[in-house]
C-alpha cells in the first residue's frame, strides 16, 4: 500500500473572476433548483469528492456503473452519480444547452453542460445497485417515488460551493484535509465511517483500528442525507465534540462528510473507500452490514452482513485504500472492559445495548449505563430524545369518504384537549382543502400534492412537541409512507385505518358524492372510479360500523397510551 499523495486533488471550480462573469451569464439560463440530495452530490462533484468525476454522468457511464461497477472507461466507480429532474422540465432542454443549477434559495452553483438525456430503468438500477426492487429500501423507494422520471448527464462548471451555516470550522474538502495531515506530518491515516452517535464501544474500536494501522484517526461522519429515522446530524455532531477529547492529543481529527447516503451496502461501501481516498486516507474502517438498511419486504437483512468486507477487500488495490475490518466490540462484566466477540474470554458475561434497547431507554427516561456510552453523549441524546410521553407525534387517519375518519379525529382532538400538556392541532381534508390546498384539484397529481402539504403541516407541528391529528382520504401507499417518512424525522406517527366498507360509506352519504361518481358526475372519485390503497400494516385498524364514535376514539387513545406516547 502507498503512502497518501498530499497533492492537491483536481477540483471543479473556475476562479473567482470567471465565477463572477459566469453568474452573470447563467442567470439567463435555463435553471434547475437542487434537492437536498443533488446538493449533497454537487459538492461533492465540484470539491472532488467523488473524484474522477467531473460532473453527472453520461448515459454509457451510467449503464456501465449499474451493470459492472465501473465508468465506461473502466475505472472502478460503484455508485451512479446523476441528475434526475422532471418530465416537464426536461422537455424543455436538449444535449448541447447549459442549464444553471440552483440551490433552494435560488442561488447558483454550477452550469452543467448537458451531454446526455434518458430515460433510466429504474428496476434494473434497484435490482443491481441495491440488490432487489424493493421499496422497503429507503434508496429503492426514493428512487421509484421521489427522483424525477429523466436523468442529465455532463460536465459540471462550479461557480461557489453550497453555502453551510452549521459546524463551519468542521467542514473540510479533500485538499483542505489532504493539506492538515500534510501540516501535521501525518502519513497514515485510518477513516472511521458513521452515520450514529459514537458510544464507547465505537471508541474502543476506532482506539484498535488505529493502533492495528499504525495510523492515525480521521473521525469522518456523513452529515448529508442518512436513512430516514437517524439521529440528527445536529446532536450527532456534538455527541462527536463531546467524546473527542477522550482521544489522545495530536491522534485524532474529526470532519463532516455532506454526503448523500444510498444505504448501498456492499457497493457503498467501496464508494466510501474511493471518497475516502480522494480525502488522503490510507485505511478505512469497514464495519459489519456496513451502509446496511436493515429488513427488507420479507424481513430478512437486505445484505449479508459480511458482504460489504469482502467487496472491498477484492477491490482494495484498486481503491487505494486498505481496509481494517470492523470487529463487533461487546462488554466483558468481569473484565470492566471492551473485547471484540471473537476473542471473549470463556465463561465470561457479555454485556450489549442494541440500538434499538438504546432508542427505548431514551424514550422512556431509563437508566444508560457508563460502561455503555459517555455521560457527555447520553446529557446530548437526551436533549433531542425526551420520554416518549413529551414528544411530539402525528396521528393520521385514512380511509374511503364518509367512513368516519373526521368525526373520530374530533372526537379524539376533545379528548387530548381535556388531557393537556401538549397542544392539540386537527388538519381535516376538508378544511385544509379550503385553507392551503384551494387551488388544487382531484387528480391524482393534486391529491398527492395535498396529502404532502399536510404531512409537512403535521411534521412542523410534531418537531415542535405538539400533537397532529390528520384526516384526509389519503388513498395511496407510496404517499402515506413519504408522509410518514416526513414525520418520523421529529416523532412517531401513527396511522390509523378507519376500515369502513363502502356500502356503508355510501349509505351514510349525506352529499350524495357517492351517486353522482357513480353516475360518472364526478370524475376519479376514491373507491368508485379511482383505487383505494388500504394499508397493509397501519399501527391501529377500527371499524365505525354499529359502533359508536366515543368507543373508536377510545381505541385510539388506548394505542397512544400502550405506544407510551401519552400517560392516562
Amino acid at each position: 500500500m502507498s503512502l497518501p499523495n498530499h497533492a492537491p486533488i483536481s477540483e471543479l471550480y473556475v476562479s473567482y473572476d470567471s465565477a463572477q462573469k459566469l453568474k452573470i451569464e447563467a442567470g439567463n439560463l435555463p435553471s434547475w433548483d437542487l434537492t437536498p440530495r443533488q446538493i449533497c452530490d454537487l459538492e461533492l462533484l465540484m470539491n472532488g469528492g467523488f473524484h474522477p468525476l467531473k460532473g453527472f454522468m453520461s448515459q454509457a457511464d451510467y449503464d456501465s456503473v449499474v451493470d459492472r461497477m465501473r465508468l465506461a472507461d473502466g475505472t472502478l466507480f460503484p455508485i451512479p452519480i446523476t441528475l434526475d429532474v422532471s418530465e416537464a422540465f426536461a422537455d424543455k432542454v436538449e444535449p448541447g444547452q447549459d442549464i444553471a443549477l440552483r440551490d433552494q434559495e435560488g442561488v447558483i452553483l454550477a452550469i452543467l453542460s448537458i451531454s446526455d438525456k434518458w430515460v433510466p430503468n429504474k428496476a434494473v438500477e434497484a435490482e443491481k445497485v441495491f440488490g432487489a426492487d424493493d421499496i422497503a429500501h429507503p434508496a429503492v423507494n426514493y428512487l421509484h417515488h421521489t427522483a424525477g422520471k429523466v436523468y442529465l448527464g455532463g460536465p459540471i462548471t462550479g461557480i461557489q460551493p453550497p453555502v453551510h451555516y452549521d459546524f463551519k470550522a468542521r467542514r473540510d474538502t479533500p485538499n483542505e484535509l489532504r493539506a492538515l495531515f500534510r501540516k501535521l506530518g501525518w502519513r497514515k491515516i485510518v477513516a472511521f465511517q458513521t452515520r450514529n452517535p459514537l458510544h464507547r464501544a465505537h471508541q474502543e474500536l476506532t482506539f484498535r483500528a488505529a493502533r492495528e494501522a499504525e495510523a492515525n484517526l480521521l473521525i469522518h461522519p456523513v452529515v448529508g442525507m442518512t436513512k430516514p429515522g437517524d439521529v440528527d446530524h445536529f446532536t450527532r455532531v456534538r455527541c462527536y465534540e463531546a467524546v473527542l477529547d477522550k482521544y489522545p492529543a495530536q491522534t485524532t481529527a474529526l470532519s463532516l462528510l455532506n454526503l448523500a447516503m444510498r444505504m448501498a451496502g456492499p457497493r457503498e461501501a467501496v464508494w466510501h473507500g474511493i471518497i475516502r481516498r480522494n480525502h488522503g486516507c490510507t485505511h478505512m474502517i469497514v464495519g459489519r452490514d456496513h451502509a446496511g438498511p436493515g429488513k427488507n419486504s420479507q424481513g430478512k437483512d437486505f445484505y449479508d452482513p459480511y458482504a460489504a468486507q469482502e467487496l472491498f477487500r477484492a477491490h482494495q488495490a484498486e481503491i487505494g485504500i486498505e481496509m481494517v475490518d470492523f470487529k463487533h466490540m461487546v462488554y466483558v462484566q468481569e473484565k470492566a472492559q471492551y473485547y471484540p466477540a471473537n476473542e471473549i474470554p470463556e465463561g465470561s458475561t457479555v454485556l450489549d445495548i442494541s440500538g434499538t434497547e438504546l432508542r427505548r431507554r431514551l424514550r422512556e427516561g431509563l437508566e444508560i449505563p457508563e460502561w455503555f456510552s459517555f455521560p457527555e453523549v447520553v446529557a446530548e441524546l437526551r436533549k433531542t430524545s425526551p420520554a416518549r410521553s413529551k414528544q411530539g407525534f402525528t396521528v393520521f387517519f385514512t380511509g374511503l369518504s364518509g367512513s368516519g375518519k373526521s368525526t373520530i379525529a374530533n372526537a379524539l382532538m376533545v379528548k387530548l384537549m381535556e388531557m393537556g400538556g401538549r397542544p392539540v392541532t386537527l388538519l381535516d381534508g376538508d378544511v385544509v382543502r379550503k385553507h392551503l390546498s384551494s387551488e388544487l384539484g382531484f387528480s391524482r397529481e393534486h391529491r398527492d400534492i395535498n396529502i404532502r402539504r399536510i404531512g409537512y403541516v403535521a411534521s412542523e407541528i410534531t418537531k415542535n412537541g405538539g400533537i397532529a391529528i390528520c384526516a384526509p382520504i389519503a388513498p395511496y401507499a407510496a404517499t402515506r409512507r413519504a408522509v410518514r417518512e416526513m414525520i418520523e424525522a421529529f416523532g412517531a406517527f401513527v396511522e390509523v385505518h378507519v376500515a369502513t366498507r363502502i356500502e356503508e360509506c355510501e349509505r351514510r352519504d349525506r352529499k350524495g358524492l357517492y351517486k353522482l361518481a357513480r353516475e360518472g358526475k364526478i370524475k376519479e372519485f376514491t373507491g368508485i372510479s379511482d383505487p383505494y390503497e388500504a394499508p397493509e400494516a397501519p399501527e391501529l385498524r377500527v371499524d365505525t360500523e354499529n359502533v359508536d364514535v366515543d368507543h373508536c376514539a377510545h381505541q385510539v387513545l388506548l394505542k397512544l397510551e400502550q405506544m407510551g406516547l401519552i400517560r392516562a
